[in-house]
């Protein structure tokens, strides 16, 4: 394990890529889609210059050839190689278009890379290739990071029971709607002190920085219990919006759910 090495899986903007790099590690980024590849190789072109970012356009795939990627035209960060994440994206009333890119399995990007400190995967619907492909390596990364699964429980019971047996022990379910309000501690757990403004969207600060006390499987179920029950409740689908006074009254409300990442520590 690489202790100055950070891999962004889902590099978007980069608003995380950067966070990481103001703080000293050095980063392997991935992003799928061209466009925003091109633009954000312009915004951190001086990182790439002295090769403390390198930044690749490839998509996570299964195999290591050519994969459809679907762009998602209202959304980017919505953008994805799954037709599972198309339909639900096309049910939020989002459209996209399809396009062919180079596919990369995460097992050969582990190999020319190194194994990671931290590990960041943000890649709608693909994040559990990534994980599966730590079960060929001996050497774990410290700390990861992944979007929880927000539809089914079994999906986010299988990605925990996957997690335990890649021998990650303690969990973190950070509300991501919070991350724009997150503070970099003084002295620095993690890389160097910097101060930093998070974007809406960014995965925010990570490893012994994240906020909370880091929490066994049962107790991180017992969270996600309550919020899969407020999904089920609030969401677009969810109960209360089976009912036109249900909708009325979650209009007036305003009510914006949060959506999770898992947070997991060796």
């Amino acid at each position: 394990m690489d202790k100055n090495l950070i891999i962004d899986v889902g590099v978007h903007t980069g608003e995380d890529t950067e966070f990481y790099l103001k703080k000293g590690f050095r980063v392997i980024g991935i992003e799928a889609n061209p466009d925003i590849y091109e633009n954000t190789k312009k915004k951190l072109g001086a990182y790439i210059e002295t090769s403390q970012l390198i930044l690749l356009n490839v998509a996570v795939s299964s195999q290591n050839q050519s994969v459809t990627f679907y762009v998602n035209l209202d959304k980017s960060f919505w953008s994805t190689t799954s037709l599972d994440f198309v339909r639900r994206n096309e049910f939020f009333g989002t459209s996209s278009t399809a396009i062919t890119v180079e596919g990369r399995t995460f097992e050969n990007i582990l190999q020319e890379f190194g194994i990671p400190y931290y590990l960041k995967v943000d890649i709608e619907g693909a994040d559990i290739l990534c994980l599966q492909a730590l079960h060929k390596f001996e050497t774990k990364p410290q700390f990861l990071s992944i979007e929880s699964a927000q539809t089914s429980w079994n999906d986010l019971l299988a990605e925990l029971a996957l997690l335990k047996e890649l021998g990650y022990k303690k969990f973190k379910a950070i509300n991501q709607k919070d991350v724009p309000k997150q503070v970099c501690p003084f002295p620095a757990k993690e890389g160097e002190y910097i101060k930093h403004q998070f974007e809406y969207g960014a995965s925010g600060i990570f490893g012994e920085e994240t906020p909370g006390n880091w929490l066994s499987e049962t107790e991180v179920l017992k969270v996600y219990k309550y919020v899969f029950l407020q999904y089920r409740l609030f969401e677009s689908n969810g109960f209360f919006n089976q009912f036109s006074l249900g909708k009325m009254l979650l209009d007036k409300l305003q009510l914006k759910l949060a959506w999770y990442d898992t947070h997991a520590s060796l």
